[in-house]
């Protein structure tokens, strides 16, 4: 396993990092499994994790809290606050409210007295950025959390948080974590030169592209039993909207990933590597990322990825899949990574004067 400074910290990470998005109800309800694919990472090298609060109503949380016990001082652990985990008006967002609230409730079911990296999940335009990153520095100033950081944030999103923590002398976001693979390439325009700018970490998710790039997926459209694609249509995919966008197949951008996967598994074949194992490794190439988040849902899912830890991308294969999607590329809106609020009809438009 490989190292990355995240950002300007001095703390030093694994260029992978494991994902914990599909542990428990939501996902993967062997918890025992589940801590073993914990056990299995931090044994071959990765001292990065990452969950949320929200990961499975908070059950994602509470099997890597159990995982990492005895361990816990060789990771460098993260997870994340914003979106509703709960139904009451202020269970979520970036108040200084919800998140004295809610960073007790992480620390408890992570078995913790620390969070190492603490971030924002998605942006909240309703809060004023000061009182965000001044009870985030409350925080880091009481111990509780070492760094924060967000995620899913537009580039000029970033820039003014950066400027908010330097006038306000608050604690400032060291790390963003985007979606980045070769079918997402958009945080390239200007999340990646920004993230370079103000010498942040940066934490690439869904490298496979929520599967898409394992090569599962084939031109006839058909879903694999056991996919993302056909949990998304039930339950799993009733709490997370989006996902049933991103796996339906009448969708232009979709189709148009099936017409690129055949030339994209020639393009790994012909570099000596598995379609997966070129596309994980695919945003390490990058000069900006830190590392990229793998979240398998079983042990083999692991195991298959661990194959191609070692995996560095030459110039001429990059060469190649820049070719077939080109640098900035967005092939799926619904790949973004959130809907924009600020792409609302009440917010683009003036009061009184809609038709």
């Amino acid at each position: 396993m490989r190292y990355r400074y995240l950002g300007r910290t001095g703390v030093q990470v694994s260029e992978y990092m494991l994902g914990t998005m599909s542990y428990g109800s939501d996902g993967n309800t062997d918890k025992k499994e589940c801590m073993d694919i914990v056990h299995c990472a931090l044994d071959r090298g990765i001292n990065f994790i990452d969950t949320a609060d929200t990961y499975s109503h908070g059950e994602a949380e509470e099997i890597v809290g159990k995982a990492i016990t005895g361990r816990r001082d060789k990771v460098v652990l993260a997870t994340k606050f914003r979106l509703a985990a709960g139904e009451g008006r202020n269970e979520q967002g970036g108040s200084r409210y919800w998140i004295m609230k809610q960073v007790e409730n992480s620390l408890r079911r992570l078995n913790t007295d620390h969070i190492d990296l603490y971030q924002l999940h998605r942006p909240d335009p309703e809060t004023d950025l000061e009182e965000t990153l001044g009870a985030l520095s409350d925080l880091v100033a009481q111990g509780k959390v070492r760094y924060i950081g967000c995620s899913t944030l537009p580039s000029w999103y970033l820039a003014e948080t950066q400027s908010v923590s330097r006038l306000n002398k608050t604690a400032r976001f060291v790390n963003e974590s985007s979606p980045y693979s070769i079918f997402q390439r958009a945080v390239e325009r200007e999340t990646l030169p920004a993230i370079q700018h103000y010498r942040m970490g940066f934490t690439a998710w869904s490298p496979l592209n929520g599967g898409w790039l394992t090569g599962k997926y084939k031109g006839n459209g058909s879903v694999p039993s056991g996919s993302r694609a056909e949990r998304v249509k039930g339950q799993w995919g009733q709490h997370y909207p989006i996902l049933q966008t991103r796996f339906d197949m009448q969708r232009e951008g979709n189709r148009r990933k099936l017409e690129l996967l055949p030339e994209l598994e020639r393009v790994a074949t012909d570099a000596g590597l598995s379609l997966m194992h070129m596309a994980q490794s695919f945003p390490l190439a990058h000069a900006a990322v830190t590392s990229v988040i793998l979240g398998p849902r079983t042990l083999e899912q692991f195991k298959s990825m661990e194959a191609g830890f070692e995996t560095v991308l030459q110039s001429a294969t990059l060469d190649q899949i820049d070719a077939r999607v080109p640098p900035g590329s967005l092939i799926e809106e619904a790949d973004r990574g959130y809907v924009s609020p600020w792409l609302a009809p009440e917010v683009r438009r003036h009061p009184g004067k809609a038709a």
